[in-house]
């Protein structure tokens, strides 16, 4: 078999194949078999029709179209490995020449990873947050759990701003009921803001038994966005009562017998949260500065499939529901095209930096072992609270090893990067990020990014969610790596 390449642009090339007849007989043997099985021809049993007399019932073109489309596939797989093309995605194929009993010849235009500098990294410098922990901080964490071990006791007077009220809700929108937007007996503190705009503001100064009726804007459902008219009843008022802050309750809270002991532990855990956040920081700046100091030109199909990826996981969250979508839209201040837009300069970036770890990863050698890729699967199964074995099933059942083995490496690639870079703290400190190389490290760095992304409810939907971070998910796909002839054991 004979291949040429054609350079078409930086992500895109014309493959040009040429098979020799007589490596098709496999496929015609094989396309034989498939047709004699489906004729009935007098005096044969099916499946032991000779060549000759399918030739005469149902044409030699017929036999050559099937064997041609089964042979295809491998004669563009050995052209993709023998010419060392990383493609992408699939191939647009044109049968150009076939000669019976002597040459068949087809092009295939692919995309393909693009060959990009990556400047050097080992002279990168970025600056992040002291890990300092304040006194008013581990106070604040020291009445938080106090709180979590308060009792409620019922006050007979008007409703402040950290009480704990019992309170039924009614809805109406142009003064017909809402569905599903009553509760009775609903428990809320006073302050929190979680529940209605306008909600504390009204119920501040009430008592047990008083009524009031506000407007405000429904934010689910299918009223979402429409203004309504909500009515409130205070049924009672409770106000929180705080364990006194002793050594008793030290040894209630917690393993420590002291308070002294209880609150060097919250410290510490702080301490390591704010560590944990240096390293998350560090790893974005890190990133960022790739990115910017990096031309890498991008195929169109991986940011179309990054685009479509994204858009699904969105719609999915809204139920494959048109209406709630076009509700969301309204609700985010957006039109479809700036929401579209949106998605592709946030899949256009995450395919540059996908490409770039790649490089990474390729210029050092990075490989990865079963026992890596089964401890990424296991920390994985863990964030997303599936048993590793049901996780890898799905991994397995969706075709996604390659792009899990690809998050691997682009992982341990940025983690070369970030013990290449010098990071310092705001105050001139050099940090050591050496920790987060370990899988214990990057369990923890898993779960505080997955904190954050839970925490930030100001995150816009294109923006993906904690499954799909900037370098990559590979449980829900890896539009860089599409189907990537070249890919072996790869990473996140």
């Amino acid at each position: 078999m004979k291949s040429t390449v054609e350079n078409l642009s930086p992500t895109r090339v014309k493959l040009a194949v040429e098979v020799p007849f007589a490596e098709l007989k496999a496929s015609l043997d094989e396309a034989y078999k498939a047709i004699g099985s489906q004729v009935r021809v007098p005096g044969f049993r099916p499946g032991k029709v000779p060549a000759r007399i399918i030739d005469q019932r149902v044409g030699r073109a017929a036999v050559l179209e099937e064997a041609i489309n089964k042979a295809l596939p491998k004669a563009y797989s050995d052209a993709v490995r023998d010419t060392g093309l990383k493609a992408l995605g699939q191939p647009d194929i044109e049968v150009t020449k076939l000669e019976d009993n002597e040459e068949l010849a087809f092009t295939a235009e692919v995309d393909i990873r693009p060959e990009i500098t990556v400047p050097a990294y080992d002279g990168l410098a970025v600056t992040v947050a002291d890990a300092v922990v304040a006194d008013d901080e581990v106070a604040e964490q020291f009445d938080a759990l106090r709180a979590r071990f308060g009792t409620l006791n019922g006050v007979d007077r008007a409703v402040q701003s950290g009480d704990f009220v019992a309170i039924d809700l009614n809805a109406t929108v142009d003064g017909v009921a809402v569905e599903g937007g009553s509760a009775s007996g609903l428990s809320y503190e006073v302050g929190s803001a979680n529940l209605i705009d306008g909600l504390d503001e009204i119920i501040i100064g009430k008592s047990a038994g008083d009524s009031a009726t506000f407007a405000s804007k429904l934010a689910f459902g299918e009223h979402a966005g429409s203004d309504a008219d909500i009515t409130v009843v205070v049924n009672s008022v409770k106000e929180r009562e705080l364990p006194e802050p002793d050594d008793d309750f030290a040894q209630l809270a917690s393993e420590f017998d002291t308070v002294d002991e209880l609150r060097a532990d919250l410290r510490e855990r702080l301490t390591r949260v704010k560590a944990l956040g240096q390293g998350a920081e560090a790893r974005d700046k890190v990133l960022e500065l790739l990115v910017e100091q990096t031309e890498v030109p991008l195929p169109e199909s991986s940011v179309q499939s990054e685009i479509d990826w994204r858009e699904h996981d969105v719609v999915h969250q809204l139920g494959h529901d048109d209406a709630a979508f076009e509700r969301y839209l309204e609700t985010e201040g957006k039109t479809k095209d700036e929401f579209t837009a949106e998605l592709r300069a946030v899949a256009e970036r995450s395919v540059k930096t996908q490409f770039i770890l790649d490089s990474i990863a390729d210029a050092e050698a990075v490989a990865v072992s079963d026992a890596e890729l089964t401890e990424y699967i296991v920390r994985q199964a863990q964030r997303y609270d599936m048993a590793p074995q049901e996780f890898a099933d799905q991994i397995v059942q969706a075709g996604n090893i390659a792009a899990l083995v690809a998050d691997v490496r682009r992982n341990k690639a940025l983690a070369t990067v970030l013990e290449s870079a010098t990071v310092t703290d705001e105050s001139g400190n050099p940090v050591d990020l050496s920790a987060l190389s370990t899988p214990e490290g990057q369990a923890e760095l898993d779960a505080f990014d997955d904190l954050e992304a839970a925490g930030d409810e100001d995150d816009d939907a294109a923006d993906g969610d904690a499954g799909h971070d900037a370098v990559g998910d590979a449980a829900d796909g890896d539009a860089a790596d599409g189907d990537e002839q070249a890919a072996g054991v790869d990473e996140k």
